[in-house]
């Protein structure tokens, strides 16, 4: 088994952008990354640059005249037709075209493939690819910001590798349809998303199961700490429990937090933290990744609490100077960053935010657990 979690990361996530006025302009895996250093949570030798993936890997899911499509907007975004604009959903629907558009998510893409290739070999332990998670990504086309569907690549190798146990636990505030519709007639995969009920992409709806290995948890606005607590205990752990993966991979978007702009759910990243101390215990090889997040603070501040988690290290109540030099540097121009609280640069850790156990939680529980 690996000794100790791996971190894969990439300069890449520095230096592209979605454009200026896109939700991804934000940095957020660079400056997760960059928190992680300034805390002295990985070394060197802890630390792997993610490859690419290759064209041939990507296709093991995606359609080739797709991922060509991806090569020419990459090369000259203006001989791009706008038939095939709108065919494959890049420069359009919120799908930006922009210089990195498939090395930036083959990037992701190859993060994911090589993790779980050290899990394989190692024959277990835990890789956290801080750039992964987009779960979104089609086939054929792009998707909510997505532009290939890292997650589904990576199940798919290890079912080729054989395995016949994958857990994918999703807690990002959008539901992860993208990984349900390609994956979720398999019975060798066990798909489940805790996502806010009534948002974007409007699936993962309450009963729904796929193909027969989605369990969906479709949760209230105001979804607090309390709720996840109790959907952690009832019907995570339980389905962990029964399904006894080989391998589990955490899609841990941080759009749930009370501060993104992009759901309603209050969750403190404490309840996140919660929730990755005990679902990695649950699996002898473990691949935990990004996902969603549009406040460039709650996301550094999570995914690096995530980290820690995994490391079964500390969460610091006050950051040193290194790492509130990194979150001081951040700018994000939206009504919410104007005046950013000073907690936002000082610590790690919410505020915790409690709150009662309402019915439409309680009833996506016992569904699920069916």
């Amino acid at each position: 088994m690996l000794a100790r979690p791996l971190l894969i990361g990439s300069e890449i996530y520095r230096r592209s952008t979605y454009g200026s006025r896109h939700p991804l302009a934000i940095p957020r895996v660079s400056t997760a990354l960059d928190l992680i250093w300034a805390l002295g949570a990985v070394t060197p030798e802890r630390y792997i640059d993610s490859p690419r993936a290759t064209l041939d890997q990507l296709a093991r899911f995606h359609d080739r005249d797709y991922l060509a499509a991806l090569e020419q907007a990459e090369r000259d975004r203006s001989q791009l037709s706008e038939a095939d604009r709108r065919r494959y959903q890049i420069g359009i629907n919120g799908n930006p075209i922009f210089a990195e558009i498939l090395s930036r998510p083959s990037t992701a893409a190859g993060g994911t493939l090589k993790g779980l290739a050290l899990l394989h070999e190692a024959g277990g332990g835990i890789v956290h690819n801080v750039g992964g998670g987009t779960h979104h990504g089609r086939r054929d086309r792009a998707s909510g910001f997505c532009y290939l569907n890292d997650p589904v690549l990576g199940m798919l190798d290890l079912l080729d590798r054989g395995y016949d146990r994958v857990l994918y636990v999703d807690l990002d505030a959008h539901h992860g349809d993208g990984v349900q519709d390609a994956l979720s007639h398999d019975p060798r995969v066990l798909i489940v998303s805790v996502h806010e009920a009534g948002r974007w992409p409007y699936s993962g709806t309450l009963g729904d199961r796929g193909g027969g290995s989605a369990r969906n948890i479709p949760v209230p606005p105001g979804f607090n700490d309390d709720e996840m607590d109790f959907i952690l205990e009832e019907a995570l752990l339980p389905l962990a429990d029964r399904f006894d993966p080989e391998v589990l991979i955490l899609q841990l978007g941080a759009d749930a937090l009370a501060e993104d702009p992009l759901s309603k759910q209050e969750l403190s990243n404490g309840a996140l933290w919660r929730a990755v101390a005990a679902l990695k215990a649950t699996a002898p090889r473990v691949l935990a990744m990004g996902g969603g997040g549009y406040n460039p603070w709650s996301v550094a501040r999570a995914w690096a609490g995530n980290w820690l988690v995994l490391n079964d290290l500390p969460i610091p109540e006050h950051l040193p100077f290194a790492a509130e030099t990194v979150l001081r540097a951040l700018h994000w121009d939206h009504s919410k960053g104007r005046e950013p609280p000073e907690h936002w640069f000082t610590t790690l850790p919410d505020v915790p935010r409690p709150g009662p156990i309402r019915d439409a939680v309680r009833l996506a529980v016992a569904d699920v657990l069916r």
